[in-house]
């Protein structure tokens, strides 16, 4: 059985922000769609609220007037579920709590054809639990749509445990009709999206706790350097302080408190205070009226050095040989068995973060990965109390001749983006290893879902199998507290290379 044909009815119940939202997906591909809330009148105070955003579409030119009339006559509020006994797929999105859930779907069993496909949003909770209310948990499925729903175009279709194949394909192929971009998931804490994205927050928050950058100075590095579309701080502003700890809470007591997923003290703090992003008008920043965002840590201009010795082919920034020619600086070439490092004309070195720290060695600066060295904006050094003057003042230089803003940080192992980059890269190995999804499935969730520039894997073949693997590894040694342990799929990953290419 593939998609839903257009004349089955379909049902919503609950109608805040997510249902209305999902109702209006529904609505929008041609369905009769009947929406139901336990509060009376709620129901028919969205149905309004979803036909007034139909006729702001049509006001846009982005929906005829005749698909507006059409749409409204078949948007239906109803009184009671037993008015939803016709329908053959009915998403419910209310209140997250299991119990709730789980009487819901008892009661809709009781009401609802056998035929009828259910279905939970649930962004937080086992879809396996709640399905295991029903006496047939094969027809039951999630399907988590992200917010705001007509917009956004990935779903993920979860499979619980006892969910049949037949159930999944009608929710997979029903999603890809409605005009999503569905993938395929097994029932794993946060799914694929919520569990993947945990250290892009997690590593920023963590920095921010070990003082080795400001919020502003972070956030820019992630925007400037990294390529992503907003940094950690004000991406969490935006969906609110308690709801992303809430989520990250979630995932970690899931995981039997795995440390990899533990939750931000700072971001616990920030809660409990009450200033929870943009939503309370203040969070991590002061989102006031009159309210300025502070400016990231920049570096004053500095002198850019003469000439630079590169030591062997620069890895992922290999790419900066180019630049440094193209601004008129002098390179030298030194062949070397493998290393991503200049030599500074004060003898001090430059290179690119692998997970060790600065103050280990006698003069280095180290910089940060960037998602295109050529586009890039701004570029982050670190350095320990001991690296030279000289030196840093040169890294600094040398960047600036490339037209980049710079940002100073603290002697912090792996830098920002780099240990971002290869905790994601690591957790996606981890999940596929896992059965929970494809790699193509997981790209396609990263970049859809919360906008990443490109997906785990995307990454991981653009710098090299084993890169991620050997930086966690190196921060491992550094932080043996297990936070980043590189995984057994991520070993077996950059292992399986190295065979490849001969060694014993």
């Amino acid at each position: 059985m593939t998609a839903l044909d257009l004349s089955s009815p379909v049902a919503v119940v609950g109608t805040g922000t997510m249902g209305q939202g999902i109702a209006q997906v529904a609505l929008t591909a041609g369905h009769v769609v009947r929406l139901y809330d336990t509060v009376p009148g709620r129901a028919r105070d969205a149905t309004e609220a979803i036909r007034a955003r139909l006729d702001r579409l049509v006001e846009k030119d982005r929906f005829t007037a005749a698909d507006r009339d059409a749409a409204h006559a078949r948007l239906l509020p109803a009184e009671t579920l037993a008015e939803l006994a016709d329908c053959t797929l009915v998403v419910e999105a209310v209140l997250e709590r299991l119990d709730v859930k789980q009487q819901l779907m008892r009661d809709l069993e009781d009401i609802v054809g056998e035929d009828c496909l259910l279905a939970t949003n649930t962004s937080s909770l086992s879809v396996t639990a709640i399905g295991a209310a029903l006496r047939n948990p094969g027809r039951f499925v999630g399907l988590h749509f992200f917010n705001p729903a007509p917009l956004l175009p990935l779903v993920e279709v979860v499979s619980g445990f006892a969910t049949d194949v037949t159930s999944a394909t009608r929710a997979y192929e029903m999603s890809r009709a409605w005009g999503k971009t569905p993938v395929a998931c097994a029932d794993t804490p946060g799914f694929i999206v919520n569990r993947i994205a945990r250290p892009f927050y997690a590593e920023a928050f963590a920095a921010y706790e070990a003082q080795a950058a400001d919020p502003a100075t972070i956030d820019a590095i992630l925007r400037e350097s990294g390529g992503f579309k907003m940094g950690a701080f004000e991406l969490t502003d935006l969906i609110g302080q308690d709801v992303n700890e809430s989520v990250t809470h979630s995932v970690w007591q899931s995981f039997f408190q795995d440390v990899r997923f533990t939750p931000s003290l700072a971001q616990r703090r920030l809660v409990e205070s009450g200033r929870l992003g943009r939503k309370t008008g203040q969070g991590w920043y002061d989102h006031g009226a009159d309210a300025e965002l502070p400016e990231p840590h920049t570096a004053e201009p500095a002198q850019a050095p003469a000439y630079v010795v590169v030591e062997g082919d620069m890895g992922p920034a290999a790419d900066l040989v180019a630049l440094i020619r193209e601004a008129g600086i002098v390179v030298r070439e030194e062949e070397e068995d493998h290393g991503t490092r200049m030599v500074l004309p004060g003898g001090g070195q430059l290179a690119l973060a692998d997970g060790q720290t600065s103050v280990e060695f006698r003069d280095v600066v180290y910089f940060d990965l960037a998602l295109d060295y050529r586009r890039a904006g701004r570029i982050a050094l670190s350095a320990s109390q001991d690296t030279a003057s000289q030196t840093l003042s040169e890294a600094i230089g040398l960047f600036q001749a490339l037209g980049k803003d710079v940002s100073v940080i603290g002697d912090a192992p792996g830098m920002i983006v780099a240990r971002t980059v290869a905790r994601i890269v690591d957790l996606a190995h981890d999940a596929v290893a896992k059965g929970v999804a494809t790699e193509e499935d997981i790209d396609t969730a990263m970049r859809l879902g919360v906008n990443y520039p490109l997906g785990p894997f995307e990454w991981s073949r653009r710098l090299g199998r084993s890169w991620a693997y050997d930086l966690l590894d190196d921060l491992h040694l550094r932080d043996p507290s297990g936070r980043y342990a590189p995984s057994l799929a991520l070993y077996r990953h950059a292992y399986a290379t190295e065979k490849r290419e001969g060694t014993p």
